[in-house]
């Protein structure tokens, strides 16, 4: 997987449910490291047509200011789109005296047949690189613009339901914050799947989470359309350009988010105080944390893993669904201790997947993390 870091945004609310960035005067000072901004996009009137060729259409959006200097950008969407039709994301770093080229975050589409889903690589020059799904630049910047190319397979091109950008300045070390003790002693029933269960599951363990929270949902809206199992989700996430295949963040939420009544996004959080703040909400929460440091004496392993935060002890350590589990040796639900936890979801800058109903109430977010556009 990758690698990033978050923080809090009282200096500027970018509401773009019109495309209008407003300053927030006053309010409290950051209480830590401000190290990640999350802007969200549901109007798109503002975005302009760049150009149009074969049976692609180019949007560019306005240059979309930042609160922070950032030097890591991971982009996520949902889009309902027809068989066929592909979308191509890409992103481009603004200071006040240089513009970057265009780097490609990704090209995806919802049945990987006529346009294969694929990260790219190979894009590398001095401004910075992009990570399978991160862009990674050299020096730190304030803005960006996004460049999206809809292609239209026959039966019209995707349609844009949420795009959002997760800034972040990886340089910062995000603050301890006092525990949600509302969370405590409180654990969401989530279905216990295993990577392990399935033949050809070993890099599963992204899709897996993710059909656990699916399946969660289902089960609360009474939508068994929701419920898809792990092969179903592996498919639909595969990354073929990326060697863990199905590990790639912004395909695996844009899979979920592309299912009607859902929203997904990646974004970073500052501290497991908000995931408190997301399970006191009923709301599990994927998140990237390495696995040998999940747990004391585990052998070292560098790759990246996905779980589910469904829940805390009463005393503050988390309840986790671990797809990697043999479950003829243990429970998928896991007791992990918050040290570890914390140590372990710092490589990758705290991200998360978050995953709910679009309409669900979510916790007041109190650091610009995942703030939502009103519907």
């Amino acid at each position: 997987m990758n690698l990033t870091l978050l923080k809090f945004a009282p200096c500027l609310s970018v509401a773009f449910a019109g495309m209008v960035a407003e300053e927030c005067r006053g309010g409290p000072e950051p209480t830590g490291a401000d190290f990640s901004q999350f802007v969200g996009l549901e109007d798109f009137s503002k975005f302009t047509r760049a150009e149009s060729f074969g049976n692609a259409t180019v949007l560019l959006s306005p240059v979309i200011p930042s609160r922070l200097h950032w030097n890591q950008l991971v982009v996520s969407w949902n889009a309902s789109s027809p068989p066929g039709s592909s979308l191509k994301v890409e992103a481009r770093a603004i200071t006040s005296d240089h513009t970057s080229k265009f780097y490609n975050l990704g090209n995806w589409t919802p049945d990987d047949k006529a346009f294969p889903r694929a990260s790219v690589t190979g894009q590398s020059d001095a401004d910075g690189d992009v990570n399978v799904d991160t862009l990674v630049l050299s020096r730190p910047v304030e803005s960006t613009q996004l460049r999206l190319t809809l292609g239209d397979g026959g039966a019209g091109p995707p349609r844009l339901k949420f795009l959002s950008l997760s800034f972040c300045d990886t340089s910062v070390t995000p603050a301890v914050l006092p525990p949600n003790r509302a969370a405590w002693g409180k654990i969401i029933p989530t279905p216990e799947r295993s990577q392990q269960s399935y033949a050809g599951g070993g890099g599963w363990c992204s899709p897996t989470s993710l059909s656990m929270v699916l399946s969660h949902w289902a089960a609360v809206v009474h939508r068994p359309d929701w419920d898809f199992d792990a092969p179903a989700t592996a498919t639909g996430v595969l990354d073929h350009n990326f060697s863990k295949a199905t590990g790639n963040w912004p395909f695996n939420t844009a899979f979920a988010g592309g299912i009607n009544g859902l929203r997904a996004c990646v974004t970073r959080f500052s501290d497991i105080s908000e995931l408190e703040d997301w399970i006191a909400a009923g709301i599990p929460v994927i998140i990237s944390a390495r696995y040998d440091l999940l747990q004391d004496g585990r052998d070292e392993d560098l790759n990246g893993h996905l779980t589910v935060c469904r829940g805390f002890t009463d005393t503050g350590d988390l309840v986790i669904n671990d797809p990697w589990t043999d479950v003829k040796v243990e429970s998928i639900r896991h007791i992990y201790k918050r040290a570890n936890v914390t140590r372990a979801w710092a490589t990758s800058h705290n991200t998360v997947y978050l995953v709910y109903p679009e309409k669900s109430p979510l916790p007041r977010d109190r650091f610009g993390h995942w703030s939502n556009p009103a519907p």
